[in-house]
């Protein structure tokens, strides 16, 4: 990578919109001359994937299929999880397994962890892709605002309880899909349930991303702390054009148009932090398969104190032993 190279990157993150397009994946992979995802293997490695069924998590799913991984697919439409898991198989993939799961239930993924223990001796990757926006809010069966439970704690009680299959797989890899809706929004700790103010679906899902991130960088600061070869990053797809943004967010798509990115491109940071050899660092935030910022305001930055508070919340708000104590 040339100076002009890191210069012409730079300037297309600053300028956000040709960045998160179609136009910024483009002009990177041709200015970093990437390895194509199909130049790696994953043949006798397992992947377990949240949110499978449609978007980025069907794209890559199908991927790593190709790859030849072995697949954990974790989904709470046993339907939609058994068609997927088909026509994988169809084409030729390995061993897939489904666990249904409702992320937003702590019970519900409880069970799931054990479930996916019981499935497989070794866990490769974890790739937390699950999510979900709600025009009104809803409220869990555990007391929590659904954007929340599905995003945040979820996905905590998910890692705790799968934790020592993880540590145990050498080189082992967690991938937290996130948003790049989180830099508009600050967490306030004290209102983790947005219950001030007024409700907002697409705040409440970049509040819940937001936290998921921070959540991230401690998962990384605490296995590093154990001295686990763990790695803990999160990626942000830029904008693509999915089942569920065309739900959550049709004006934005009819604006964005045909300069939203395909699945294929909004996946491939996912692919390359999850399996390629050269995504060694760890506690990063990734777009185009370059480290970005975490904050691009300073209303919104999380101190490191902050993490660590929002870590203890979560282990008193699900009930869970601490996975990871600091």
């Amino acid at each position: 990578m040339t100076p002009l190279d890191a210069l012409a990157d730079d300037l297309l993150e600053i300028l956000v919109v040709p960045s998160f397009t179609r136009v910024g994946y483009r002009i990177r992979r041709r200015l970093f001359d990437w390895d194509p995802v199909d130049t790696w293997s994953m043949a006798g490695r397992t992947v377990v994937i949240t949110g499978p069924t449609s978007g980025l998590g069907r794209e890559v799913a199908g991927s790593l299929a190709r790859m030849g991984a072995d697949l954990v697919l974790v989904g709470r439409d046993e339907a939609k999880l058994a068609g997927t898991a088909g026509a994988l198989r169809a084409g030729g993939a390995g061993r897939v397994d489904t666990v249904v799961a409702d992320m937003a239930s702590l019970a519900s993924v409880r069970a799931a962890g054990d479930r996916i223990l019981a499935l497989t001796s070794r866990i490769d990757v974890v790739i937390d892709n699950a999510g979900g926006m709600f025009p009104t809010r809803e409220v869990s069966e555990d007391g929590m605002e659904r954007s929340f439970a599905t995003m945040v704690a979820g996905p905590f009680v998910l890692l705790g309880r799968i934790l020592p299959r993880l540590q145990a797989t050498p080189g082992a890899r967690i991938v937290a899909v996130t948003s790049g809706g989180m830099y508009t929004q600050r967490l306030p700790l004290d209102d983790l349930g947005f219950e001030q103010g007024t409700y907002d679906g697409p705040r409440a899902y970049a509040r819940a991303k937001r936290a998921q991130v921070a959540l991230l960088r401690e998962w990384a600061r605490r296995l590093a702390a154990v001295g686990s070869d763990v790695r803990a990053n999160a990626m942000h797809p830029g904008w693509a054009d999915t089942p569920g943004l065309e739900a959550a967010l049709p004006g934005f798509r009819s604006v964005v148009g045909g300069q939203l990115r395909t699945a294929a491109e909004g996946s491939d940071t996912m692919l390359w932090l999850a399996v390629a050899p050269d995504a060694t660092m760890t506690g990063r935030l990734f777009l185009d398969r370059r480290p970005r910022p975490f904050d691009r305001l300073p209303s919104t930055r999380l101190s490191a104190a902050d993490r660590r508070a929002l870590w203890d919340r979560l282990v008193g708000m699900t009930g869970e032993p601490d996975p990871l104590p600091a």
